[in-house]
């Protein structure tokens, strides 16, 4: 069966093949897992580079700009020029990049490496999404979009991980030679296996003023914007877990590198588990209302968490019942993230290349500040990891406001 052929029968019944997702989902995977796979060799990178102490920060800082700048701009491309192409490039792009990351003495030339990773990996992000978009709406673009957010939220959990497993044996040059395997892995798997998903005759080609006037159009749209924001908010949550994580565990807990690969893996579990179980519900209940269940678990768990650390219940003496207050509330971004990308997408398929770009850039910008606010509070308390976490769920609350009336879409 040719590729058009299969897009025209996707389209037309909505379902999308297990082995599409599946390599949509490995492609969505490589932003988180480059983001933080490296960070367990931030003291490395400070002293071999010769950056000094701190320096590792800004290397990731500059990772984020170059998300956020590529996001931004890869949308409307991908809606100009069509998915398989500017996927490709960027895949490509991403891996030199890795390969000077993994090669460079020079800290400067790290940064200027890292960035352009970045922009190359921002197509692995926008692009799966809207290929999504493309040819899957409703419940069924619902369950598929719960598979990818699935990756998208359990590679920031695994990778620091899997980062720590290779600087056991290895150094940290071998996570960027990591990274460069995973980059071409991608490239092969869009060359053989991925179909373009936007023909000739849906692509738009806008000049920069009219790409501008898009982007304004978009966020303007209250049923994006809200919508849009919960998801990001739901990444506030995660990335806040990820910045405290080894100050709560390692350093309040005092963990051991396995029995803090073995929360990481319990975290994740839990997340899978709920997200499948929201792709599953979507067939008996409303998006919206799977949605409203996550975000009022996820504002319950910080709730309980906040108080229960507060009045020292939950303790560095108790640390089952801190593991099990971050798990309960991680449970609960499973039935957020998926479900808030179909509802803000709902009105954006002629330029979902677009949307999905800049919901990226709104994802990554409010993580960044999410792990930024962590990096000021202080390291000798769980309060501040369960009050960052919280904010976000409070976030999402206030977006999903009760005296408002969202506006239920048919699916």
């Amino acid at each position: 069966m040719s590729r058009k052929l299969s897009v025209e029968t996707m389209q037309a019944s909505g379902h999308v093949p297990f082995y599409l997702v599946t390599l949509l989902g490995l492609i969505t995977g490589i932003g988180p897992l480059s983001t933080d796979m490296y960070l367990p060799a931030f003291p490395l990178l400070d002293v071999d580079l010769g950056g000094g102490p701190g320096s590792a920060q800004f290397t990731l800082a500059t990772w984020f700009i170059g998300l956020a700048i590529g996001q931004f701009s890869t949308g409307p491309l991908s809606d100009r020029f069509g998915r398989r192409g500017p996927l490709m490039t960027g895949l490509l792009i991403y891996t030199l990049a890795s390969i000077g990351c993994a090669i460079t003495t020079d800290y400067r030339l790290f940064c200027l490496f890292r960035f352009l990773a970045a922009l190359g990996g921002s197509t692995c992000a926008v692009i799966p999404r809207a290929m999504i978009r493309d040819v899957a709406t409703g419940k069924e673009g619902a369950r598929i979009m719960t598979q990818l957010t699935l990756v998208f939220g359990v590679m920031p959990i695994l990778a620091p991980s899997i980062g720590g497993l290779i600087l056991a044996v290895a150094t940290w040059r071998e996570i960027f030679w990591l990274a460069v395997i995973y980059g071409l892995a991608g490239i092969a798997a869009v060359w053989f296996g991925l179909p373009e998903t936007l023909p000739l005759a849906r692509r738009i080609a806008l000049p920069p003023s009219a790409i501008l006037s898009r982007y304004l159009h978009i966020v303007r749209e209250p049923h994006f914007l809200r919508n849009a924001f919960i998801a990001s908010a739901s990444s506030f949550v995660m990335f806040a877990y990820l910045g405290g994580a080894p100050v709560v565990f390692e350093h309040l807990l005092g963990f051991s590198p396995s029995e803090f690969a073995l929360f990481f893996g319990v975290n994740a579990a839990t997340f899978i588990l709920c997200t499948q179980i929201s792709g599953r519900l979507t067939h008996r209940f409303s998006i919206e209302t799977l949605l409203r269940f996550g975000i009022a678990w996820c504002a319950f768990a910080g709730a309980l968490n906040v108080a229960l650390t507060v009045t020292h219940v939950a303790t560095v003496q108790t640390p089952l019942l801190v593991v099990l207050l971050i798990v309960f509330m991680s449970g609960s971004l499973g039935f957020i993230g998926a479900n808030a990308t179909v509802l803000a997408f709902h009105h954006h398929g002629a330029h979902a290349g677009s949307a999905s770009a800049l919901l990226g850039t709104m994802q990554f910008s409010l993580g960044a500040v999410s792990g930024v606010i962590m990096g000021f509070m202080p390291t000798e308390s769980l309060i501040p990891t369960a009050a960052v976490m919280s904010l976000g769920a409070l976030m999402m609350l206030v977006a999903e406001n009760p005296l408002y009336k969202r506006q239920t879409i048919d699916v």
